[in-house]
């Protein structure tokens, strides 16, 4: 045991769990810790310009590298900055610890009107974190962040918040640092993966559904290897996107929706093996098959499907374990599904075809030439973003980035940089619309400060686009949607950083390779006119529009 203090003692517990960099925002009640930070050598802060971009960085930085981000805040209305990157990372899954200060110990739960001050603090952040503690003192601190890490890593990753009082951060005494704790990756057993195997092995046309879980356990190669060896295709969701190539022929492609090709395969299969994925409401399984649910949360089971045999797991122990089975059942007999993996594809090409005079369609075309097929894109809550769901071509593991169920504006910019800091040799594209990009868009200062050379594509219409739309379409007017922008390549140049224009969408075929070689953070304005609605949503929630009478009940 050595005499530091609660600043050292985390510091040094976070160099220990392999954390390299905390994104975070020193402040009064952190000086503690932020004092740690500069004297160890093992560890770097980076510091953004709002206690929002910090959550949205290390959330950046846990889904490119595969590792947890780490935020730091001060308490109160630093914690509520940060919530939205924590909502984003909950609905993601995303292993995010955010350090948080506190006030003095003697004054928490008094209601005296401290600095910072907010009652019950570790309740408000409950929703969009798995795991919550309140650290005292320099000694109970170790403990406390390996917990941390093994919630993160074992189970279902999602954030996490360790807190501090001040004088907790500066007081020393005797403290004996704790070794990393080992990453259990929890597999069903033996009875339930035959039982498993068995199902599957009778099924006339079973499919795979894979979500954002596979990305999560590092499960990539897993469910390659699963398809291959049994030759039962896959679909993937929004979140799964880059689980297996798009190309693959045994892969079918992404984003199920309510009608189509990909939405008739899961409503023919018998069984549908779902791996990762919460399998929610807009993405049921075909009503009379039998869902075999690979999950490492067991709050899933049965949400949506009651036909379900649940494989309680992680993705990758789990899919490795059930090979064996599969093969042992005869599945890997089964004849290769590529011609019908194929045809589905030319399907979806053919509806494609019809959406080609709409600009998204065009646009995205012109985004997927000029992007690298290694690049890290985040995507924003834009139509592109949207559109990209079912359209956009991903060849890479982890390299399609969306905000989830969260659907949170101006998390897309903050995110590209974390994603950038966790992978400084890959390109990493952020596509965001003006509305979005203004509200994290002082992180330019940031990415200019650190050298984090992300290329950003800010579609710029003067509004927030989608809610004009809708609001002239079906509500007789929009109202307060539109906005004044700065000029975006002036704005960048202001801040040190390099500004581009683009003539035409089209452009960005070129434009965005040449913006790759600048070595600099980019910012690519792109003007162009409101765009409409596209086919692909063409079935639309019916609180869109108004209605006679009520549409539902609770529950």
């Amino acid at each position: 045991m050595a005499k530091m203090s609660g600043g050292e003692a985390l510091v040094k517990s976070l160099v220990r769990e392999g954390v390299e960099v905390v994104f975070g925002l020193p402040g009064v009640q952190m000086y503690g810790i932020i004092a740690a930070i500069r004297d160890e050598p093992g560890i770097r802060l980076i510091t953004t310009r709002h206690e929002q971009a910090t959550t949205y960085m290390a959330d950046g930085y846990a889904r490119a590298s595969g590792k947890p981000g780490v935020a730091l805040v001060v308490p109160g209305e630093g914690l509520y900055n940060a919530g939205s990157g924590l909502a984003t990372a909950y609905a993601r899954s995303s292993p995010v610890l955010v350090i948080a200060g506190q006030i003095p110990r003697s004054q928490i739960g008094k209601d005296l009107g401290g600095l910072h001050e907010v009652a019950d603090q570790m309740e408000v952040i409950r929703p969009v974190t798995k795991w919550r503690r309140q650290v005292l003192s320099p000694a109970e601190t170790p403990a406390c962040v390996s917990e941390a890490f093994r919630q993160m890593r074992n189970g279902r990753p999602r954030p996490v918040e360790i807190e501090m009082p001040p004088e907790a951060m500066v007081e020393r005494e005797e403290v004996e640092l704790e070794e990393p704790g080992p990453v259990v990756r929890g597999r069903p057993s033996r009875d339930l993966l035959e039982k498993a195997a068995r199902t599957i092995a009778e099924a006339r046309s079973p499919v795979i559904y894979a979500g954002g879980g596979v990305a999560r356990s590092d499960a990539e190669a897993a469910l390659v290897s699963l398809a291959e060896a049994t030759n039962i295709p896959v679909i993937v969701s929004a979140g799964g996107k880059g689980s297996i190539p798009d190309g693959h022929p045994l892969c079918y492609g992404s984003s199920l929706g309510p009608r189509g090709a990909l939405y008739e395969v899961m409503e023919v299969a018998d069984v549908i093996i779902g791996i990762g994925t919460r399998f929610s409401l807009r993405n049921p399984a075909g009503n009379s098959a039998t869902l075999v649910h690979i999950n490492a949360d067991d709050t899933e089971f049965g949400k949506t499907h009651s036909n379900t045999l649940a494989l309680h797991g992680d993705a990758k122990a789990t899919m490795e374990a059930l090979v064996p089975h599969l093969l042992a059942a005869g599945v890997g007999e089964r004849p290769s599904p590529a011609k019908a993996v194929a045809a589905a594809r030319r399907r979806v090409e053919d509806v494609s075809s019809i959406e080609r005079n709409e600009p998204q369609h065009t646009v995205l075309e012109a985004l997927q030439t000029g992007i690298p097929e290694d690049a890290f894109v985040v995507w924003g809550m834009t139509q592109l973003g949207y559109y990209s769901r079912v359209h956009y071509r991903v060849y890479e593991p982890k390299t399609y980035i969306d905000s989830g169920y969260a659907g949170n504006l101006g998390y897309s910019f903050p995110t590209a940089l974390g994603a950038k800091v966790a992978q400084p040799g890959r390109p990493v594209v952020c596509v965001v619309g003006d509305g979005g990009f203004m509200y994290n868009s002082s992180e330019l200062s940031t990415a200019v400060k650190y050298g984090i050379n992300t290329v950003t594509v800010v579609f710029n219409d003067g509004a927030y686009g989608n809610v004009a739309r809708d609001l002239d379409e079906d509500f007789g007017g929009a109202y307060e949607a539109d906005f004044v922008n700065p000029d975006f390549v002036k704005f960048a140049q202001a801040f040190g950083a390099i500004g581009m224009r683009a003539s035409d969408p089209l452009e960005l075929a070129e434009l965005i390779p040449a913006a790759l070689e600048k070595g600099g953070p980019v910012i690519i304005d792109v003007p162009v006119e409101r765009m409409p609605r596209p086919r692909v949503w063409a079935a639309r929630a019916p609180w869109t529009k108004p209605q006679e009478g009520l549409i539902g009940q609770p529950g």
